[in-house]
Formats: structure tokens, C-alpha cells, sequence
């Protein structure tokens, strides 16, 4: 998180309150001051000079209403000396006028000239008109001093005689309001200052806690829940400090368990064999398991937040909303020709208490070995009714044929019970096949194992069959002239090669060659039949194994084949941890090889 600058921290926030708080209040209170101040002042200079030109109005009015001898001083240097007496340093001038508004004395000795001159002052004129006190304020603008004039009648009774002109200095009343508020400024200057440094430090007691908490929270958004505030006090913002840890134990309690439960689910989900899928309410997928992503042929990368529809790959029949209310599964069949491949998709709405749908839960069931299985039994059902259908209709018929009368007849009752007979014995060996597989598919199955001289054991069973054989078929042996000792179940093992064996003898031609070989290898020894028949095309070569296939069904069945050879003896060497195949090229014949484990070890201690 950006680290907070002094121009935006609380710090700042609180110093600045604090001093404005503290600058308004002086303000407030200044303003007031200084203004009563001013006007208290000029209000008391003001009044002096009033009660001053009160006594000079007497003494002006009786002069100017006393009578006056030959010999008896003029009324203007009367006035003059009464002037000269009332001179003072605030006074700047002071003139008297008489009733007809003619100057008959100043006090400037500078401006007698104006003696006998009629005055054009505004204000004195008013007094002289109505007989009351007059006052006002004028501004130098030379000096850009304000002076105060101010202009009283002389009365005589109720008669106005005269009128008394003062102008006086009041700008020194200004000044020593410019020097008291000076004094005031640098008080507040002073004060702010003071206060500011307190402000600091109060406001860094109020903030520290709450820096602590800022970054413990700071921290707690990085996941490191081990810090704690430390607490400077129990007042609000202690309470807070105690608070605040307690919310971080609690956090760092649920982070645990909400870590424990990702983990449980994650690991739940990684070891689950089905696919799980998971979108938001907008069906973007947030969540995808591995065992998904690899059914899907996925990175988790490119996935996400890609929609579920295009995904599976049902954007032409399905939307989001239609996956949500779709109840039953929905199958999936990315087969190719080659390759089958089928999944069943099972969808679970997450819905929040208020019935909100706030995402789709996707579970993938891959279900193509169970596909794979249920077309095998479908097809081994009707491999098994057909098989058994065919000679029981063929019986049935000649059962009857019989039954009306053809027992009689000495040339044909003895073929169509030869045909019965064989019909029986071909569903005879069918039952067996069947009987056998199935005691091989079930666990319980055992093997007597024994130790074998495999090229001793190989010789008699072609010994047999070279003995037995009705074709004119030549038999080549390739075998080692040593002994090879294997753990094998003979019987088991016979039945494997006669499967093979007599295959090799039906397909042979007339004439043809049978080869039987033995290879010694590292690990195992290599058993291998090869005939000079017709061949397999190579696109059923590994089907062969298959229970009931048959490359030639019609040539198959005529030869009393059941279909199930090769599959028993695939089941019979797989038990023996051994390995079988066939390798065949169309027209020049086929070659069934099969694999046995063997150890040097034993068959050193045999020899």
C-alpha cells in the first residue's frame, strides 16, 4: 500500500484544526476588542475635546454678548487670547464664526488672513442653521492623515450667535490602534505556534495507535496475522487497540480453518478420479481439477473464465441457463475412429439462501470402458444366443424330420444323427468355453503351477498333434536343444498351445508348413506358431483375441470353431504374467506368439 505523505496524514489534519480552531477564536475575540477598543477610544477623545469647546463656548458667548466701551479691547483680540489659552497638541485649528458666517478668530497664527472672510463650511453652516452639534471625519490626501472636525453653535439663549470650528489630530488615536493590533498579531502568531507544537504532540497521541492499527492492517492484507497493536491507554481509542487484536486472532483463526478447508478440498480435488468443474453465476469457469482438465485435453490456464458451454463443447444445443435446470446427465462423446471416447457430465447448481443461482458444479465421469463394456456384454449376448441358436435350430430341424418318420429310413437316420451329435457336441464345448472364461474372470481362480522343461513339454504336445494330424501339413521345428525350465500350470499351458496348434492346422493348406519356434530372451521365452493359411487383414489382426470374432465366421463355423479359443488362451497367459499376439501377412499366413516368464536363476539350480 502507497505510504501516506504529510500533506494528507492526520498529523497534519489535527495541527491544522487545532490552529484554526485556535486562529478563529482569536480572530473572534480580536475582532471584538480591537473594535470596542477603537471606538472606546475615539470615543474618549472625542468627549475630552467636546467638554473642552463646552468651556469655550462659554467663554466665546461672553464675549460676543458683552457690551463694549470705547476703550475696551476689540471682540477679536478677545477671541484671540481665549484661542491662545485653548491651543493644545490634539487641536490642529479652531475658528469663530458669527452669526452671519464671517471668521472672527482662529487659532492658527499661520491663517489670520481668513479674519473677516465668510466661511463656505458645510457643516457650519448647518450648526448656524439649526443650532446643533455637528462632527465628521476628513482624510488628507496629501498626508493620508484623517482628521476629526467638529462644529458646535454659540447660543445665547435660545438664539444662535455663533459657531466654534475644531479640527483635531485623531490619527494618533489610528496609530495606536495600528500598535495595538500589532501586539495583537504577534500574540497570535505566537499563540498558533505554541498551539501548533502542542497540536503535534496531542495529535501523535491520538495517532500513533491508530498508525499501529494502520499497519497491522497493512500487514493482515499480506497475511501476516502474528502482529498486534500496542495499547497506550484505555480510553475510545484503546478499547479500539484491544479491539482491533482481538479482530486480528479471530481473522487469523478463520484464515486457518478457511486455509485447512482449501487444502482438505483442494486435496480432494486433486486425487478425485472425476473431473470437477466450477463457474461463477455468469458460467465463466473459476475452478478446474486436474483430472478435468486432462479429460478435456485442457490446460487450466486457457480455461478459465472461458464459458462452461464452449467448453464441453454444447454451444449449438445448451445455454448456461439450461445446464442450471438440466436434472438428468448429459453425455458426451468426443469418439474419434479410431479411439472411443465417452464422458457423462452431471450438473449441481450452487444456490445461495435467497435462491440466487451463483454458480454451476460440473462433475465428469469418464465412461468409456463402461460403454466399452456394455456394447462387449451386448455383443457377447448375442454372440452366445446366436452361437447356441444355430445348432439348436439345426437339431430341432432334423429332431423332427426324424420324428415324422425319417428314422426309417436307413441311409438318412444315420446322417441327421450325425449332425445331431455333432450340433451337440459343438454346444457341448461351447458351454465348456463359456464355463472357463468365466472361472477365469472371477477371482478365486487357480492356478497348479509347477516347474517345467518347456522344450521337453513343447516337443510331446507337437508329438501329439503330428501323430493325430489328418491334413497333409508338414510340421518344422525350431527349438533349442537345451533344457528351459518355467513355473507354469501345465494343463493350463496345453490348452493355450492346442487352441493354437489346431487354428494352425484348420487354416493350413494342403501341403503347407507349420513352424513352431522357441526363443530364449533375457527375461521370458518366446513361443511362436506359424501356418502358411490365407492370412488376417491387418485391420483385424488384434481383434482376433476378442471373444467370438472370427475373421472368417461362415469358414469358422463349419470347422466347429466357438470363437473363444484365442480369448481363453489371451486370459490364460495374461495369468501367467506373460504376453500374447498375433502377426499375420494376407495370403502368405499368420503367426501366433505368446510369452513366458523366465529366470536364468532357477533354471541354472534346475540344470
Amino acid at each position: 500500500m502507497k505510504k501516506v505523505g504529510w500533506t494528507r496524514s492526520i498529523h497534519l489534519k489535527f495541527v491544522l484544526i487545532f490552529m484554526l480552531l485556535i486562529l478563529l477564536t482569536i480572530q473572534i475575540i480580536g475582532v471584538y476588542f480591537v473594535g470596542e477598543l477603537e471606538d472606546k477610544l475615539k470615543a474618549n477623545f472625542q468627549n475630552s475635546l467636546k467638554e473642552r469647546v463646552i468651556l469655550l463656548e462659554y467663554y466665546l458667548r461672553e464675549e460676543m454678548v458683552k457690551d463694549r466701551k470705547e476703550d475696551d479691547p476689540t471682540l477679536e483680540s478677545e477671541i484671540d487670547n481665549i484661542l491662545e489659552d485653548f491651543a493644545a497638541s490634539d487641536i490642529s485649528e479652531v475658528r469663530v464664526i458669527d452669526s452671519k458666517s464671517r471668521i472672527i478668530g482662529t487659532s492658527d497664527r499661520n491663517n489670520q488672513s481668513i479674519i473677516g472672510q465668510r466661511t463656505t463650511e458645510r457643516l457650519v453652516k448647518r450648526v448656524l442653521a439649526v443650532g446643533l452639534d455637528s462632527e465628521d471625519i476628513y482624510l488628507d490626501n496629501q498626508t493620508g492623515n484623517r482628521t476629526w472636525v467638529f462644529t458646535a453653535p454659540i447660543q445665547n439663549g435660545q438664539e444662535v450667535i455663533g459657531a466654534i470650528y475644531l479640527e483635531a489630530k485623531i490619527e494618533n488615536v489610528y496609530s495606536q490602534m495600528e500598535e495595538i493590533n500589532s501586539i495583537f498579531y504577534k500574540g497570535t502568531a505566537i499563540a498558533l505556534g505554541i498551539t501548533a507544537i502542542l497540536g503535534v504532540l496531542l495529535a501523535r497521541t491520538v495517532t500513533r495507535p491508530i498508525s499501529d492499527m494502520r499497519r497491522q492492517a497493512i500487514a493482515m492484507a499480506k497475511g501476516n496475522f502474528s502482529r498486534k497493536v500496542k495499547i497506550y491507554g484505555y480510553d475510545e481509542i484503546g478499547q479500539l487497540a484491544i479491539t482491533f487484536n482481538n479482530l486480528t486472532k479471530r481473522l487469523q483463526e478463520a484464515q486457518a480453518n478457511t486455509e485447512g478447508e482449501r487444502r482438505k478440498l483442494s486435496s480432494v480435488l486433486s486425487y478425485m478420479t472425476d473431473g470437477v468443474i466450477a463457474t461463477d453465476r455468469k458460467g465463466r469457469v473459476i475452478l478446474i481439477n486436474d483430472p478435468a482438465a486432462k479429460m478435456l485435453n485442457v490446460s487450466r490456464e486457457t480455461v478459465l473464465s472461458q464459458p462452461i458451454v464452449s467448453l464441453l463443447g454444447l454451444d449449438e444445443n445448451y445455454t448456461f441457463e439450461d445446464l442450471s435446470k438440466e436434472q438428468d446427465s448429459i453425455i458426451l462423446d468426443y469418439s474419434t475412429k479410431d479411439h472411443p471416447y465417452i464422458l457423462r457430465a452431471n450438473f449441481s447448481v450452487i444456490q445461495k439462501e435467497t435462491g440466487f443461482i451463483n454458480g454451476l458444479i460440473t462433475v465428469l465421469h469418464d465412461i468409456t470402458e463402461q460403454e466399452k463394456i456394455d456394447m462387449e456384454r451386448r455383443e457377447f449376448v448375442a454372440n452366445v444366443s446366436h452361437e447356441l441358436r444355430t445348432p439348436l435350430t439345426t437339431m430341432r430341424s432334423y429332431l423332427e424330420a426324424l420324428a415324422e418318420g425319417a428314422w426309417q429310413d436307413e441311409e438318412i437316420a444315420p446322417q441327421f444323427l450325425d449332425v445331431t451329435q455333432n450340433e451337440t457336441e459343438r454346444m457341448i464345448r461351447l458351454v465348456n468355453d463359456l464355463l472357463q472364461l468365466s472361472k477365469m474372470d472371477s477371482r478365486d481362480y487357480r492356478f497348479n503351477k509347477d516347474w517345467v522343461d518347456f522344450t521337453l513339454f513343447f516337443h510331446r504336445i507337437i508329438d501329439r498333434f503330428e501323430i493325430t494330424k489328418k491334413q497333409n501339413v508338414d510340421f518344422k521345428r525350431i527349438l533349442p536343444d537345451k533344457a528351459l525350465y518355467v513355473e507354469i500350470d501345465p494343463d493350463k499351458i496345453t490348452q493355450v498351445l492346442d487352441n493354437i496348434i489346431s487354428n494352425a492346422l484348420k487354416y493350413s493348406p494342403e501341403g503347407g508348413l507349420v513352424t513352431f519356434t522357441v526363443a530364449e530372451q533375457e527375461s521370458h521365452i518366446e513361443i511362436s506358431v506359424s501356418d502358411e493359411g490365407l492370412g488376417i487383414p491387418q485391420d483385424n489382426v488384434e481383434k482376433i483375441f476378442d471373444r467370438f470374432y472370427r475373421v472368417d465366421k461362415a469358414r469358422s463355423r463349419e470347422m466347429g470353431g466357438t470363437g473363444l479359443g484365442l480369448a481363453i488362451a489371451k486370459e490364460m497367459i495374461s495369468a501367467h504374467d506373460g504376453r500374447i499376439y498375433a502377426t499375420s501377412i494376407e495370403g502368405k499366413g499368420t503367426t501366433i506368439t505368446f510369452t513366458l516368464p523366465f529366470d536364468r536363476e532357477q533354471e541354472d539350480e534346475w540344470s
